[in-house]
């Protein structure tokens, strides 16, 4: 037995496994504690709740505002990926086959977004997006998801694209499929890993944004999910369990959009990862 590489393996296991729990624990113990009554979760926040209370639940699924909010996360987080893969693909597409003078500068330009935290900007983006009209509008939402996302998409596209085949392309080329043509016929069926990876991670940052919805939308009818937690925020006591309940439902889409596109995760940032 190789006792060096024995012992590795089980410190990589040993770590892995309390990574693991620190994740998969407090999963757990959120959704138990929307069976549990407020006591009950005081007194014993990750055990096993005693009487299995469902009311919680059936009375946040039967209700329309909780289906509301989850329809508005939807359309602006799928509204922020469709756009942000558009222009980002198009974008990096250009700098990967594409020589021009200037190239350089412009994807210096642009990776100067990765410097600047989304915080630091919210008081002129809410300038601007009342310059615009865009309050109580989920436009004025969507497009700033967008923008401050463009510049981590180019970054992880272009370099993907840059690995794919010359000769396909000269061989396109031969054939009369210019730059546009290859663009639709064998780039991006070819990306397919690399866009999943891009849009999974646009997904999620944009279901999980609570500060651009909280300035930027007003009017409850309109409120994504992370501002609709408010709702179950009592007069003199916040209802724990209530919070607790909506936080486990709500954060079901993007464990499962994560889970189906896991696999396109790790093939794009694997083979994206290889070449600058």
């Amino acid at each position: 037995m190789n006792r060096p590489g024995f012992f590795l393996a089980l410190v990589r296991a040993a770590v892995l496994s309390i990574v693991a729990a620190l994740v998969i624990v407090p999963l757990i113990a959120t959704f138990l504690g929307g069976f549990k009554s407020v006591g009950e979760l005081r007194a014993s926040p990750f055990g096993l709740p005693p009487v299995w209370r469902f009311e919680t639940y059936t009375d946040i699924l039967g209700g329309p505002v909780f289906w509301g909010y989850i329809q508005n996360s939807l359309i602006i987080s799928f509204s922020a990926v469709f756009l942000t893969l558009m222009l980002a693909s198009m974008a990096a597409y250009i700098f990967a086959q594409i020589h021009f003078f200037g190239s350089k500068y412009i994807q210096a330009y642009l990776l100067l977004g990765l410097m600047f935290p989304f915080a630091t900007a919210i008081v002129p983006l809410f300038l601007q997006i009342r310059n615009f009209g865009l309050l109580d509008n989920p436009l004025g939402v969507i497009l700033p998801q967008t923008a401050f996302s463009m510049a981590f998409a180019i970054v992880l596209l272009r370099s993907f694209f840059q690995q794919l085949p010359k000769e396909l392309f000269e061989a396109a080329y031969v054939d009369g499929c210019g730059y546009i043509g290859f663009f639709f016929r064998f780039t991006l069926p070819l990306s397919t890993p690399i866009l999943a990876t891009v849009g999974t991670f646009v997904f999620v940052q944009s279901w999980n944004n609570y500060l651009l919805p909280l300035v930027v939308i007003n009017d409850s009818a309109g409120y994504t999910w992370p501002l609709g937690i408010m709702r179950y925020r009592g007069e003199f006591m916040v209802e724990w369990n209530r919070i607790l309940a909506f936080v486990s439902l709500t954060i079901l889409p993007a464990l499962i959009f994560f889970t189906f596109t896991q696999k396109y995760i790790v093939a794009g940032l694997t083979r994206g990862s290889v070449k600058g």
